[in-house]
């Protein structure tokens, strides 16, 4: 019963060094990073697919120059091809690659939103005025879920970096993360006032 009661006191003294030196807060960050990831990633997907309606649309008006429609069908097909997985967040290279790409695609879609101005019959077309709408409402969420996604990495990252808490992220191999640019999320962010004409500046 002694030794019971030694093994007892000897597993509640490490639940509470645990506790004091952050590795539940580990766990919940790391869980809120991932979360925040996959909200990012799957907003990104819902403009890709809003892009595929787009690009029939206006693959409908003839006159359409089409080196900006094909820009925007490239950048789209090589944002896509990206495989992204939770490891993504931990491999730099794929990380940077996955946003450089998905930039790409933001700016040809900027670039064929400007272009779509010269043409009075395809802004009048209901199809891609709905199109429109829903794609800046995407860029608005896109803008929301970087930003989450930033703010959640910088926690972790003070945990994994501050003292004593880093001694507990190197016996667990917690490392700091990836994270977004800031100056880039606030472009983002401004995107859509920008490019996507005053006819959608409203909708949300």
């Amino acid at each position: 019963m002694h030794h019971w009661l030694l093994r007892l006191a000897a597993l509640l003294a490490l639940a509470l060094a645990l506790g004091g030196c952050g590795y539940n807060d580990f766990q919940r960050l790391d869980e809120a990073t991932r979360s925040a990831w996959s909200e990012v990633v799957n907003q990104y997907q819902r403009r890709a697919d809003l892009i595929d309606n787009l690009v029939a649309t206006v693959r409908g008006e003839a006159s359409f120059e089409q080196e900006t429609l094909t820009r925007v069908i490239e950048a789209r097909a090589k944002a896509t091809s990206i495989q992204v997985t939770p490891e993504t967040l931990n491999n730099p290279q794929a990380f940077e690659q996955y946003q450089a790409a998905q930039g790409e695609l933001s700016s040809a879609l900027s670039r064929l939103m400007v272009t779509v101005e010269r043409y009075p019959d395809l802004k009048a077309n209901k199809a891609f005025a709905d199109l429109r709408v829903a794609l800046e409402g995407t860029e608005n969420r896109i803008a929301v879920a970087r930003g989450r996604y930033i703010e959640s990495v910088q926690q972790y990252n003070v945990l994994a970096r501050q003292f004593p808490t880093n001694l507990t992220a190197m016996v667990f191999g917690y490392k700091p993360k990836e994270n977004l640019s800031v100056a880039n999320e606030a472009a983002i962010s401004n995107a859509p006032k920008v490019d996507f004409g005053a006819g959608a500046s409203g909708a949300r």
